[in-house]
């Protein structure tokens, strides 16, 4: 029996197959939707994925302030940071981040399911979001992909 044959192939930074994806966030939920992009992002999609290398694709999400959140989450949730002062505890709803910015609503909530360490740094800076449908990486010849395709 040849043992060759089952030899496991790790993908590293040189010979992973990275594309370039652009996913419409117009009428899509908020959290399923970023579940799917934490997926492309991680690479869990393709048969070469390896937990410790960015072998992920390249995601552009476009119409980013059409988004929708079910029930009261766009009121009801709140989101609290610090400034690092005494007594600077500030909260924030998902409706005042999508108003102030929906860039950083949608980078917040991938950046929450994608593992905590040096790895997701380097996730996030294949994340590219844009508010309106325009978005300046036409050069990259970027594929369209329906999530409500993918599981």
């Amino acid at each position: 029996m040849d043992t060759l044959s089952y030899k496991t192939v790790s993908v590293n930074k040189e010979t992973a197959q990275k594309e370039w994806v652009v996913v419409d966030a117009e009428g899509q939920i908020l959290g399923r939707m970023c579940t799917k992009i934490a997926k492309l992002l991680r690479g869990k999609y393709k048969p070469s994925f390896t937990p410790h290398v960015d072998c992920g694709d390249n995601v552009i999400v476009i119409n980013a302030d059409k988004i929708v959140l079910t029930g009261d989450k766009m009121t009801g949730r709140v989101y609290l940071r610090h400034t690092g002062y005494p007594g600077g505890q500030r909260e924030f709803t998902p409706a005042d981040l999508l108003k102030k910015s929906p860039k950083h609503l949608i980078e917040k909530v991938v950046k929450g399911m994608l593992p905590k360490n040096r790895l997701a740094g380097q996730l996030m800076d294949n994340l590219h979001v844009y508010a309106g449908a325009e978005h300046p990486h036409e050069a990259q010849q970027p594929k369209q992909i329906d999530l409500n395709s993918l599981n």
